[in-house]
């Protein structure tokens, strides 16, 4: 950290503490030249993550969204709110976790599917039917089959 005063770049941490509730730490730092005391403060840096709707707009990421869509896809289940919460916040820590700052609503949606599908069976066909728009039964006869394939494979 350069020092504000003789622009050196060397200089020692004398105490550190979380400040802002815990969103920033608070250092005290000694310049190893001029010996003159200054504060820094470090915090996470948010890089906005960008949706890429299908139309080629994009948007910045909206959790709300994911868990409006897993609330709706479990509604009537006996699934606690906090569960259903904690997979949203699971969701998006793994798109966060891409390292990507721009990524498709295709990719959040098969995500979300993947998720579900290990999360609640039920909500996992809901969810399907709905992001997949099936256009009749059979394409949701299908997805029925598929998943039971995979069950039994993991059974």
């Amino acid at each position: 950290m350069r020092c504000p005063y003789c622009q050196q770049e060397d200089s020692r941490v004398i105490d550190s503490r979380a400040a802002d509730d815990g969103n920033s730490i608070r250092r005290r730092r000694e310049c190893t030249g001029c010996g003159r005391r200054f504060t820094t403060y470090e915090v996470v840096e948010k890089t906005p993550l960008m949706v890429i709707k299908n139309d080629g707009r994009r948007v910045v990421f909206d959790r709300d969204k994911i868990l409006n869509g897993l609330i709706r896809s479990c509604d009537k289940r006996d699934i606690p709110t906090e569960q259903i919460v904690a997979l949203a916040d699971e969701i998006e820590r793994e798109l966060r976790n891409t390292m990507e700052r721009e990524i498709t609503t295709k990719a959040i949606g098969e995500l979300v599917m993947e998720k579900l599908k290990d999360f609640d069976e039920v909500a996992y066909i809901r969810f399907a039917s709905v992001y997949r728009k099936f256009a009749d039964i059979s394409k949701f006869k299908d997805e029925l089959e598929e998943l039971l394939r995979e069950k039994r494979i993991k059974d």
